[in-house]
């Protein structure tokens, strides 16, 4: 049956095997995924997602994650984080049991190529890897501002080799990485999920784990209860403030645009209402936006609206409205 999968579909074997478990799971366990399928709202590679995610649960635990799932307006990043948030909260013991063995599990590998070449893979977990990442982003900004003629790419990973191997930055992190966590999580009184900034939900103990942790280097940030929000911190001027600035950061999280996840504190701020036409520097009036989805401001036809509640609405060139509802705080 594989082979004939294979030969039907023009791929491998073990790509058969993907499709050929993929078909299983939508017509058996999860059928909201295959309705959005029929329905043209997803294609077989957001499926996939949805199954990657849930094929480590029971099927009555997928089955549970799959009913609460919505798929108007995801690309398949934040359809894979939504069903990793459901999967935590339907099923938060055997959830914290898989990612202490996948942090167990933390390794290291290297795959050698073509042409002098290799690729470096590290399996660790979330809040390191983001920590590493920020660290070299930070670096290539860095440069970048110096005026450094390489790629934000190229920069990166020499980044990450100086790091490494001992160069300028000396070992030492300078990057910020924000962890979301709620007061009463906070102090063991309530199990909510968390968050990491740029990776998505985390559970409740890793997020105790790193608040706790007395040579942390992550920045946690703790929502007052009565209102989830940090202290306003005003300035009358065009450029913010580093207090306003890391207000803003904290506030949204990341970029701006539904579906990008590139975390706020290596974005750009940009005003709501233009500084030209009366718009003030303030938390209302900001917005961080990543360096590619910046330029979309000044293009014509795009249009963005925040409502009172911080609800985003994006509007293309052709007509199209994206809606996605603020994170808040957890």
């Amino acid at each position: 049956m594989l082979a004939w999968v294979a030969l039907s579909c023009n791929c491998t074997q073990a790509g058969a095997e993907k499709k050929a478990a993929l078909a299983d799971a939508v017509t058996s366990y999860l059928p909201r995924t295959l309705e959005a399928l029929e329905n043209g709202l997803i294609d077989e590679g957001m499926a996939s997602k949805v199954f990657e995610a849930t094929a480590c649960a029971s099927r009555e635990v997928a089955a549970e994650v799959d009913s609460r799932l919505t798929f108007e307006n995801k690309n398949p990043g934040s359809l894979r984080r939504m069903a990793n948030s459901l999967l935590m909260r339907v099923d938060p013991e055997e959830y914290e049991q898989r990612r202490r063995a996948k942090t167990a599990a933390r390794m290291v590998e290297i795959r050698h190529g073509d042409h002098g070449s290799s690729t470096l893979f590290a399996e660790l977990p979330s809040d390191r890897a983001q920590a590493i990442y920020a660290l070299c982003d930070r670096y290539a900004l860095d440069k970048k501002r110096q005026g450094d003629m390489r790629t934000t790419d190229q920069l990166r990973a020499d980044g990450l080799v100086e790091l490494c191997l001992g160069g300028e930055c000396g070992g030492k992190p300078t990057a910020q990485v924000f962890v979301y966590i709620d007061l009463p999580t906070l102090t063991g009184l309530r199990n909510n999920p968390a968050e990491l900034a740029g990776c998505g939900e985390i559970s409740p103990e890793m997020a105790r784990e790193i608040a706790f942790d007395p040579n942390s280097v992550w920045n946690r940030i703790v929502s007052e209860p009565m209102t989830g929000l940090p202290i306003d911190m005003g300035r009358k001027s065009y450029r913010p403030s580093k207090k306003m600035r890391r207000y803003v950061q904290v506030l949204h999280r990341t970029c701006y645009l539904p579906g990008c996840f590139r975390p706020a504190q290596y974005s750009d701020l940009d005003h709501i209402q233009p500084w030209s036409e009366g718009g003030g520097t303030d938390k209302i009036n900001f917005r961080p936006f990543c360096r590619v989805h910046h330029g979309l401001c000044d293009e014509p036809g795009w249009e963005f609206h925040t409502d009172d509640d911080g609800t985003i609405t994006v509007t293309t060139p052709d007509g199209r409205t994206y809606t996605e509802k603020p994170t808040g705080f957890c």
